[in-house]
């Protein structure tokens, strides 16, 4: 009976993430005994197992409506990985709007945008708030010119995909993505919510990506690698 209920529970999120949506209206309300969980915490066990994402693997495939501007009419656009095919990507989620140390993230990557593409790559920022919420906040002045896209996740699907959801939240953890031209991870960090990430880090996580040698610890562009 404990398996049967188990299995239950763990196919049903996994259609529910198949299909892009949320983990069975009750489901999380699932009562099991003996040696399993006491509650599937929004079958957090089945989001986990079928959303493991891995460097050198294909980075998880999505299509979300972001803000790209102010002006009226042309605020937002559907904004997927497909689009940044033969260039770099550096995706980054952030847990929420209106926060304390997300915009100083935000506004940091925005004023190196610059550096960014001059090595061929793209930012997009993602979290779970709603577009609505981000426009608001972009209007606010918090995030200064603001100079990439901000990506609402509202159903959560792509925070799923990318394993940075916080089932208990809602919100997605600090992680960072760099995908490569063809579409394939390369690199992945998760920070403490409460510690914001390092610009000039990614900038030379990314220049060691394309160096195609081996970099050994601490090394900064214009070094040599070991072959």
């Amino acid at each position: 009976m404990k398996r049967q209920l188990l299995t239950s529970c763990l196919a049903a999120a996994a259609i529910g993430i198949m299909i892009g949506g949320n983990p069975p209206a009750g489901a999380e309300e699932l009562r099991i005994s003996g040696d399993l969980p006491a509650q599937c915490e929004h079958c957090s066990l089945a989001g986990r197992l079928a959303t493991t994402v891995r460097v050198g693997q294909p980075a998880p495939d999505f299509s979300l409506e972001g803000v790209v501007g102010i002006t009226a009419g042309k605020e937002f656009q559907q904004i997927s990985l497909q689009d940044f095919r033969g260039k770099w990507l550096v995706l980054f989620f952030y847990p929420a709007d209106f926060t304390f140390v997300c915009p100083t993230e935000i506004r940091g990557f925005s004023e190196s945008l610059t550096s960014f593409r001059t090595l061929n790559a793209e930012l997009l920022g993602v979290s779970t708030d709603s577009k609505w919420s981000h426009l608001a906040w972009i209007k606010r002045g918090d995030l200064g010119d603001l100079k990439y896209p901000l990506l609402a996740d509202f159903n959560k699907v792509t925070a799923r995909k990318y394993n940075v959801l916080d089932f208990q939240t809602g919100a997605a953890l600090r992680g960072l993505f760099i995908i490569d031209p063809k579409g394939v991870l390369q690199y992945q960090v998760v920070h403490n919510a409460d510690v914001g990430r390092s610009v000039d880090e990614t900038l030379r996580v990314l220049e060691a990506l394309q160096s195609g040698g081996l970099c050994p610890l601490g090394w900064k562009p214009g070094q040599k690698t070991l072959h």
